[in-house]
């Protein structure tokens, strides 16, 4: 069939925006002269970060569109440093003078800051030098029509289960993002991700007794995506499990963490380790590098470089290669996540776990985390519990970081004689992650679904608060 001259334009037109959506080059050249300018301005040293951000999305309720939004902007932010004082600008007004007017701001401002003998760019010999492709980019960008089918058709089939009553909306989105760093020692990197996203909720019930429930999918990658029908389906056989929940007595008994859930384990420890709470000793654990904290057959592991990763790229933000690391290996707590600041504090080195925001100075934080699976499937991890809870939903934050008390409110199912059974919630789950981390036995089906992936986890000797 010909193609019409008017859908040929479009699509022409289509293929141009996207084209100029990834051509990195005028922010690459934005950096280097917010650089320049600082230098000029009187900065002994100074790096610029450019952010993309483009995202659209579509939200449906009741077979209709309730909302569809799109929006698109670039944002830059130069640190400039004097001697050991340091400032950080940022602005999406670069018309005109405005890069030497940020630059003369930013030193003026490090002038005056407090003296900070711990700031700094990275080391030159710390930098990336390769840029391994991992393959975040999907070139076919979503149009808005098919965002909506997504919707559409994931709400359809929440509604498609029976039990569920009514819908609580579905949405679909897709969007890039992306960074270029320059830095006065010479580095210049630049990397764009894409992600896309379906979400459902469904709701089953009436009145006072109804219960809700969701599930989503995301990836860099359409491909990667679960259907829409996929999402909508679960969001509604999990929602009507829900339904009816009972409550149940205090107790202490084997808890088991959904995959769902599960990988809020990985993030408190992942918490306690951060470079900043071990230098403000903060942390638990701030006395427990090289401690045995976990069973040998425990391996936590950090993996920025992971294709079509949610969380994947190739240089931290002081542009600083980065590797896949073994948090937690046999068992054993083997680093601290640590930018450059926090390194120098600790005499320690950086290991290239800087993020950054175009308005803040860089700061430690992970990658894609992965708690590795262990050999028992989920039946089997669970097949000897004669009373025990297996969680789905945690509610409240209620984790202190500094002693390590656990406490969140949660809902999920009653496990009798090895089987799931009934629904309960209003619970607490409480203990001490000590506990959590000393008992924690992983189950065989690890899926990458998630920036923090885990599979489904037992616990002991925690505290079940009921009525």
């Amino acid at each position: 069939m010909n193609s019409s001259p008017s859908s040929t334009l479009s699509t022409q037109t289509s293929s141009q925006a996207n084209r100029d959506l990834f051509d990195q080059s005028a922010l690459s050249d934005l950096a280097q002269r917010l650089v320049e300018a600082a230098r000029r301005a009187g900065a002994d040293a100074a790096d610029a970060v450019a952010v993309r951000g483009v995202s659209q999305g579509v939200e449906v309720r009741d077979g209709r569109v309730e909302e569809s939004e799109r929006s698109e902007g670039d944002d830059v932010g130069l640190r400039v440093l004097v001697g050991q004082r340091q400032a950080v600008v940022s602005t999406n007004d670069v018309s005109g003078d405005a890069v030497t007017k940020l630059a003369e701001r930013a030193v003026a401002m490090a002038k005056v800051a407090p003296s900070d003998k711990y700031v700094g760019l990275a080391d030159p010999a710390l930098l990336a030098r390769d840029f391994p492709d991992l393959d975040l980019l999907d070139p076919a960008v979503p149009a808005t029509a098919e965002l909506e089918r997504r919707a559409l058709a994931a709400e359809a089939a929440a509604l498609g289960v029976k039990g569920v009553t009514k819908s609580g909306g579905a949405s679909a989105s897709s969007g890039i993002g992306g960074m270029v760093l320059v830095t006065s020692t010479g580095f210049h990197g630049s990397y764009l991700r894409s992600s896309q996203g379906i979400s459902a909720t469904a709701i089953s019930g009436e009145g006072t007794s109804m219960e809700r429930d969701y599930d989503f999918t995301s990836a860099p990658h359409g491909a990667d995506l679960l259907s829409p029908e996929t999402v909508g389906r679960s969001a509604g056989e999990r929602t009507v499990a829900r339904y009816n929940p009972r409550k149940v007595e205090t107790c202490k008994v084997p808890i088991v963490f959904d995959p769902r859930v599960a990988g809020s384990l990985v993030g408190h420890l992942v918490g306690a380790i951060n470079g900043a709470s071990i230098a403000r000793k903060t942390s638990f654990l701030k006395d427990k590098l090289g401690q045995q904290l976990f069973a040998k057959n425990i391996r936590i592991i950090d993996d920025p470089l992971r294709r079509r990763g949610l969380r994947s790229q190739t240089f931290d933000a002081e542009g600083v290669a980065v590797k896949r690391t073994a948090l937690v290996d046999e068992g054993v707590l083997t680093t601290w996540l640590l930018d450059c600041a926090t390194a120098r504090e600790l005499g320690l080195t950086t290991t290239g776990h800087a993020h950054r925001g175009v308005s803040s100075s860089p700061s430690p934080g992970p990658y894609n985390l992965h708690l590795e699976a262990g050999a028992p499937t989920p039946a089997e991890l669970i097949s000897d519990i004669k009373q025990g809870f297996y969680v789905t939903d945690l509610i409240g934050s209620g984790v202190n970081g500094v002693t390590g008390d656990y406490s969140r409110g949660a809902s999920g199912f009653w496990i009798e004689n090895g089987e799931i059974t009934y629904p309960v919630s209003e619970v607490t789950i409480a203990g001490h992650l000590f506990e959590i981390f000393n008992s924690m036995q992983p189950a065989n089906n690890l899926e990458f679904r998630y920036g923090i992936n885990a599979p489904t986890v037992r616990i002991e000797g925690l505290t079940l608060g009921g009525r």
